[in-house]
């Protein structure tokens, strides 16, 4: 049994699509999700599915182990960022080398970075006047979106495309295909 961690920061509609993604699989189990921001509706949303939620503060997250020992805890194998708006610290990047992935919502290394998430990144796309957006999952390491690209997938961005049209094709390409990707390296 693979044991998945997933950390968010937001609605969760990423968690919620694993969840549902993996609910069948008897190989992969969504046993937490950590959580960066009290207010979040991931936090309903995993109690609505039954999915153990800790909130964390940046205290935890950034000058202690304690995340780690709460991983270890559930004997966690993979973590996946699922919409987590923090940069990882060293200790936990050490701890899951290769075993941490995040998701950007554009075509890595074009528009990463700090503050490129969401909206922000569709933006740029069309202000840019791209004529393809997408989607990376990459490995994680100490920079924002620098990590190793282990799969990218891209739809059009058509020239009166809205940001809010670029972000729903991409949305579609995440709900699609991140659950896959993490199943895939589960099974590598």
């Amino acid at each position: 049994m693979n044991k998945l961690a997933l950390l968010a920061s937001g609605s969760g509609s990423n968690v919620e699509n694993f969840y549902n993604y993996f609910k069948n699989n008897h190989d992969i189990e969504i046993s937490i999700v950590l959580c960066n921001n009290p207010k979040a509706f991931v936090i309903e949303r995993c109690r609505r599915l039954g999915i153990p939620c800790v909130v964390i503060n940046r205290t935890q997250f950034y000058n202690s182990d304690e995340i780690i020992e709460v991983l270890k805890s559930y004997s966690i194998d993979f973590i996946v960022l699922a919409g987590f708006l923090w940069l990882i610290p060293d200790n936990l990047i050490k701890a899951y080398n290769r075993k941490m992935v995040n998701i950007h919502p554009a075509l890595l290394p074009k528009f990463g970075g700090k503050g490129m998430y969401g909206d922000n990144v569709h933006k740029a796309v069309v202000e840019h006047k791209e004529v393809k957006s997408g989607i990376t999952v990459h490995y994680v390491n100490e920079n924002f979106d620098e990590g190793e690209i282990i799969f990218q997938a891209e739809c059009p961005v058509l020239p009166d495309d809205t940001y809010a049209e670029v972000a729903a094709k991409v949305h579609e390409l995440e709900y699609a295909w991140f659950p896959r990707i993490v199943e895939r390296l589960l099974k590598e």
